[in-house]
This record gives structure tokens, C-alpha cells and sequence, in this order.
């Protein structure tokens, strides 16, 4: 065991926190946009149904989010992470029992709500074990082990696994199996710091989860956090809209099937080999802000721009988008960490608030802007980049941690 060299233990937790962001978080999640022709044509589903089925996951995260927090809090990771892969494991194959639209809901809405208590605790679990420039690093590689499952859920689900395991059910069931057995891996690994692993002032922040009535009180005061709530909600809108409504788009355009389902794997694989690169970048320039806004400028002109080029322009759009969309979050809840009033001993709470709010972005606008379609179909998009746009506001508006503006030279 690692305990002679407790140093080490925490490349151990931060491998494990990115396994489970690539096989329970996002493969089993991320699957859904390319089986979606394959299940709409089985349960009879319309655009806006699929719109909904997407957005009701993000919906249940809305329920869940803060309480995942408190949780994490509460009880601890090693109890909370096994807990929760082995329900994402169990209410992620019960999709695949679906025979309807609203039975479809309801399962997505089940396993939305137990998804939704994995981020605020993955991250929570990097932010105890990793500190300073680490962090960001840190957030790097679970937010590439996220993208990895991103790109993977598009690249294998419908176009090799469906035929290979006879239909979209039994490709749901085997992920459900996956992520079954990353729960039992944390139950046999996982653990929290002990003092010895920590600095006096981690130790001391740690040393008791304060109640949920003081750590909310605390935190609904810093106005940064909810500005970066407002910029994750609007951010996570923008991209889940336009995930979940692009292979369909593409195909409605004329695309072979595997060719639009592929661009999705692009915008992931590219988003998965740039998140360290730009995760380590806003620590080396001491800057978290920059690279937040290039990612936001970036999505808005690959929106703006789809409905309007074909061809190899749409390629360049998906991936030019997908360059920051891993980046930018391990960035954010990197700000978020780092943001004055927080802490470790409130991170819990603090990172429940927003992503709670968060998950709205996700339930609005993938029905929303789907419903513009029958109008046009390249009016989604438009939709999808007005909320980009009000990313770039609200993040305007938040504070700068990075260690530029704690020397004082950037605002």
C-alpha cells in the first residue's frame, strides 16, 4: 500500500477521480446524442421529445447539486464517490429497460439525479489533495479523463457497440456494468488526506465540516461564486444544446451517419488533448480569466458561423469550439477554489450552489432552442450562441484569481 509514502497516494486518487470522469461521469452520459435516431425511432419520439429527454438529467441535477455538496461534506469522499458510481452504475442501465417517451424521462430523470452528486465531489476531492499551481494541473487531468469519456461516448456507442451488442439497450446495460465497477474501486481505495499529508492551515480548514446553515450563509454573500454560477449556467446551456443537436442537424443535412456522429468525436478528442495544456496555461501566465474568455469567444463564432458553411467548415467550427470546452470548466472550478471566502472547508457547499445553478443552463436549452427548428434549422445555433454570449457578461463581471492579480498586475 501507498501509506509509506502518503506523498504519493495523491496521484493515486487523482488517477482514479479521472477514470471516473471518463467511464461513470461522461461515457454513459455522452452516449445519448448518437443513440438518440436509434431510440427515437424505436419509441416514437419528435425533436422536442428528444430536446426534453436530454435537458431532464440536467433538470435533476438542479435537486441535487447543493445536497451533493453538503454530503461531500459531511461524510466524506471515499463513502459519497462509492456510493454514488454504484447508483449511476444501477439508474444508468435502467434506461435501457425504457418502452416510451415518458418512462425514458423518468429513468434519465433517476439517473440525472444520482450523475449530478459526481462533479461537485470529484472536484471537491482534487481540491483536498492537490494545492497552489498543482491544482490546475490537477483539474487538468480529470477534466482530460472527463473529455476522454466525452469523445469516447460518440466515437464507439452507436456506430460499434449498438450492432456489436445488438441494440442501444445493451450498450446502456454495459456502461451501467462500468461504472458498478469503478464504485467498488473507490470503496477499496479511496480516502480523504490524513493530517500528516497536509499543510497546518489544510489541516486546520479540514479539521470540522462546519453545518450546512453556517457554510450557506458564508457563501451566498461572495459575489464571484454566483457570478461564476451565471457563467457555468449559461456556458453548460450553450454546449449541451449544441451537442445534443448536432449529429441530428448534420444528418438532416445529408451526412452519413458515422460522418455527423464523428464531428461530435472531434470536438471531444481535441477538447480532451488541449484541457492540460490550457489548465497548466492559466497557471503559468497567473491568469484564469484569459483563457475562460477565449474559450467563451471561440464557441460564440463557431455558433454564429454553423448554420452557414458546409462541408469541411463545419469540421473546423466543432473544433475549434471543442479546443476549450474541457479547459474552460477545469479552469472555472479552479476559479471557483481559488476565490476569496471559500476554502476547502466550504468548497463542498460552495461548489453545490453552483452547479445547482448550473444544471438550469442544461434543462432550458437544449428544448428551447430544438424548438426553433421547425422554423429553421440553423436557428438552434443562434439560440446556443446567445447564451454564450451571456457567458462572456456575467464572467466579465467576476473576480480574477489567478496569482497575476494577487501580485496586483491585472484586475
Amino acid at each position: 500500500m501507498p501509506e509509506n509514502h502518503p506523498s504519493r497516494y495523491r496521484w493515486l486518487m487523482l488517477g482514479l477521480s479521472a477514470a471516473t470522469g471518463t467511464f461513470v461521469a461522461a461515457l454513459p452520459f455522452n452516449c445519448m446524442p448518437v443513440l438518440f435516431s436509434e431510440i427515437a425511432s424505436e419509441l416514437g419520439l419528435n425533436l422536442v421529445q428528444v430536446g426534453s429527454v436530454w435537458g431532464i438529467a440536467s433538470l435533476a441535477g438542479v435537486f441535487v447539486s447543493l445536497l451533493a455538496g453538503v454530503l461531500g461534506d459531511r461524510f466524506g469522499i471515499h463513502r459519497i464517490l462509492t456510493m454514488t458510481c454504484l447508483l449511476i452504475g444501477i439508474t444508468g442501465a435502467l434506461r435501457g429497460v425504457s418502452n416510451s417517451f415518458i418512462t425514458l424521462m423518468v429513468t434519465m430523470f433517476g439517473y440525472g439525479l444520482v450523475r449530478a452528486m459526481l462533479p461537485v465531489n470529484i472536484t471537491r476531492t482534487i481540491g483536498l489533495w492537490f494545492k497552489g499551481q498543482d491544482l490546475g494541473m490537477a483539474n487538468g487531468v480529470v477534466g482530460m479523463g472527463m473529455g476522454l469519456g466525452l469523445m469516447l461516448g460518440p466515437a464507439i456507442s452507436a456506430t460499434l457497440l449498438s450492432p456489436l451488442l445488438g441494440g442501444w439497450r445493451n450498450v446502456l446495460f454495459l456502461y451501467g456494468g462500468i461504472s458498478v465497477f469503478i464504485g467498488l474501486l473507490w470503496f477499496l481505495l479511496g480516502r480523504e488526506p490524513r493530517p500528516a499529508e497536509t499543510t497546518a492551515d489544510d489541516a486546520t480548514d479540514e479539521s470540522s465540516a462546519p453545518p450546512f446553515r453556517q457554510s450557506f450563509s458564508r457563501i451566498i454573500h461572495i459575489r464571484s461564486l454566483w457570478l461564476l454560477a451565471f457563467t457555468m449556467m449559461f456556458r453548460i446551456g450553450s454546449i449541451t444544446g449544441m451537442t445534443g443537436y448536432l449529429p441530428l442537424y448534420l444528418r438532416e443535412q445529408g451526412w452519413a451517419t458515422a460522418s455527423a456522429d464523428h464531428t461530435l468525436t472531434a470536438f471531444f478528442a481535441i477538447s480532451t488533448i488541449m484541457v492540460i495544456p490550457l489548465a497548466s496555461l492559466s497557471d503559468r501566465i497567473g491568469s484564469r480569466k484569459a483563457i475562460l474568455f477565449a474559450a467563451l469567444l471561440a464557441n460564440t463564432v463557431s455558433l454564429a458561423l454553423l448554420p452557414l458553411v458546409r462541408g469541411n467548415a463545419v469540421w473546423l467550427l466543432v473544433i475549434l469550439s471543442g479546443i476549450f470546452m474541457d479547459g474552460f470548466m477545469s479552469v472555472l472550478v479552479t476559479t471557483l477554489l481559488e476565490t476569496e471566502g471559500v476554502g476547502m472547508r466550504y468548497s463542498g457547499t460552495a461548489l453545490g450552489v453552483v452547479f445547482t445553478i448550473s444544471q438550469l443552463g442544461g434543462v432550458i436549452s437544449p428544448p428551447l432552442g430544438n424548438s426553433f427548428a421547425g422554423i429553421n434549422t440553423g436557428l438552434p445555433f443562434v439560440v446556443w450562441m446567445v447564451f454564450s454570449i451571456l457567458a462572456m457578461v456575467t464572467l466579465s463581471l467576476s473576480k480574477e484569481t489567478g496569482w497575476r492579480k494577487k501580485a496586483g498586475r491585472i484586475a
